[in-house]
């Protein structure tokens, strides 16, 4: 499906939205009640990603489709490994078939793992013969999708004698790390994480029996970046959020106030509010940490007309697509001067919009919600409009109900 949409006839937004539980959350959140039955997950996530983790952890034998779902790869990768008796072919979608997995293999297989490449080296699919695994520590790369050390720390309690986790040079993505060892803490199960080591204990049992996710702020970040968009004195409010989120992404709080945009809680609500605060010209951000909100702060700022330097992208290349490059070439299609590298991307400020450009969306499903505010801009159009399943399928209902126009070609 592809459509054209247009911005609300009036730029000044009063609106609030309801977002569901997090991804990132609720497939961790899923793989722990997998290993721990009876444990009860509150808001989970609507998300395909979330869907095809779930049909996933029902199958023992077999063939699971992941299809474009990373996160649930690298989990089930893990799962299906240390559970006795699963024979399964684990694969998905073209794209997935490139986006490489022989790390997670590596160190899976240093704990006893029976693992094989059914096509090419270090690629999915996989063939996993799941198994009792017996060794108790192994190492990884820190410069890595956190996805792959998250992978190894959920299944690290049902293992004889827990795990001990090396990162080797500098840690990124800390924050999903620290997410991961918090949900693990909520839920009795022992482990620290000091200095290049995580140490994680065996767990037979865990304390709660109830987990309430919080709402996701990747997808906070397409109202954040709407919000910078609008006309001052705009205001939105989304629920649920915590202030203290366990979120790396919830830094948008202190990222968009650079744009105007000031964040105030209320209970478990989030208000957005536009200021008349005119931002520099050129913004600099290290996104190491929070590399998902990366396409919506590039568009804002171009929609702005405004610079920026955005730093520790070099997991984005492995994404549903090179991230980087899609970013440069739907970018430049509406008129932007954008230099990639391969962890870096600068944006030099500009004035005017191209109207009426289709973008592609490359089978990635951030593509088309991060160009969608640039409709209070121009008139845009998004191609595969439909991707945003996989995390978000409820974005373009809630964009109409802002008043966004929506016609479908």
């Amino acid at each position: 499906m592809d459509i054209a949409l247009t911005g609300p006839d009036n730029h000044l937004l009063k609106a609030q939205v309801s977002i569901t539980g997090s991804k990132s959350e609720s497939n961790r959140l899923l793989l722990l009640g997998a290993l721990f039955p009876g444990l009860q997950i509150v808001n989970l996530s609507n998300s395909a990603d979330t869907t095809v983790m779930q049909e996933g952890l029902r199958k023992k034998n077999g063939t699971v489709d992941i299809h474009h779902a990373g996160t649930a790869m690298r989990f089930l990768t893990a799962y299906f490994a240390s559970q006795p008796g699963t024979d399964v072919l684990l694969t998905g979608s073209q794209r997935m078939t490139e986006r490489p997995i022989g790390i997670l293999v590596d160190a899976l297989r240093s704990l006893g793992a029976d693992i094989s490449y059914a096509e090419k080296e270090g690629f999915p699919p996989l063939h996993i013969k799941g198994k009792k695994l017996e060794g108790k520590a192994t190492s990884l790369p820190a410069n890595i999708s956190s996805q792959y050390i998250s992978a190894l720390l959920l299944i690290a309690p049902s293992l004889q004698d827990g795990l001990e986790l090396e990162l080797v040079g500098k840690i990124t993505s800390v924050p999903y790390i620290r997410m991961t060892l918090s949900l693990l803490d909520h839920l009795g199960i022992p482990n620290k994480f000091e200095g290049s080591t995580i140490t994680v204990g065996a767990a037979s049992s865990v304390n709660s029996k109830k987990m309430v996710v919080e709402s996701d702020w990747s997808s906070a970040s397409y109202f954040y970046s709407i919000v910078a968009l609008a006309e001052p004195g705009s205001a939105l409010v989304l629920s649920s959020y915590h202030e203290k989120s366990l979120q790396g992404d919830s830094v948008l709080k202190e990222i968009y106030r650079d744009f105007g945009v000031e964040t105030r809680f209320k209970g478990h609500s989030l208000r957005l509010m536009r200021t008349e605060q005119k931002p520099a010209e050129v913004l600099e951000y290290d996104l190491a940490n929070a590399p998902d909100i990366a396409q919506t702060i590039a568009v804002t700022c171009f929609g702005l007309g405004l610079g920026c330097r955005l730093t520790g992208l070099h997991t984005l290349k492995i994404k549903e697509t090179d991230r980087l490059v899609a970013l440069q070439n739907e970018l430049g299609k509406l008129g932007a001067e954008v230099e990639i590298t391969g962890d870096s991307l600068d944006l030099k400020p500009s004035s005017g919009i191209k109207a009426d450009v289709s973008i592609a969306t490359y089978n990635d499903h951030r593509m088309a919600m991060a160009f969608a505010p640039l409709a209070l801009k121009t008139r845009i159009q998004i191609a595969d409009a439909g991707v945003v399943e996989k995390s978000y399928p409820d974005y373009w209902s809630d964009l109409q109900a802002l008043g966004f126009g929506l016609r479908e070609l």
